[in-house]
């Protein structure tokens, strides 16, 4: 699926009306994920209001390895990904497996504490 179909936003209001994604809003994805090669085990909303999406597995930081996309898009090939929507800043999502629950932790960038 092309999930690059119409123009996308970093950022929105947050809290999202009905706790769901805007329709333009724009996450920075793995393309593992965005490809559908592997399920989306990670959700993280910084605390600066960017939206990342990842398979937990693979270095995201890699050349190529990620893009923007609609992430709500992405909620239509896994609906389970919308259930992160009323994700605080700062926090991320975890689960271990696709249909898994979600945990929730707080969540910053390694080298942030100090």
């Amino acid at each position: 699926m092309n999930h690059t179909s119409h123009p996308v936003v970093r950022q929105a209001p947050f809290p999202f009306p009905g706790e769901r994604f805007p329709r333009d809003l724009g996450a920075v994805v793995q393309r593992t994920v965005a490809e559908g090669r592997m399920p989306a085990l990670v959700v993280i909303h910084d605390s600066e209001g960017d939206w990342l999406i990842g398979d937990g597995v693979n270095d995201p930081n890699l050349p190529d390895a990620s893009g923007v996309y609609c992430i709500a898009c992405m909620t239509e090939d896994d609906p389970s990904i919308s259930e992160t929507a009323s994700l605080q800043p700062g926090f991320a999502a975890y689960r271990d497996g696709p249909g898994l629950p979600w945990t929730i932790e707080p969540f910053s960038y390694g080298g942030d504490e100090g």
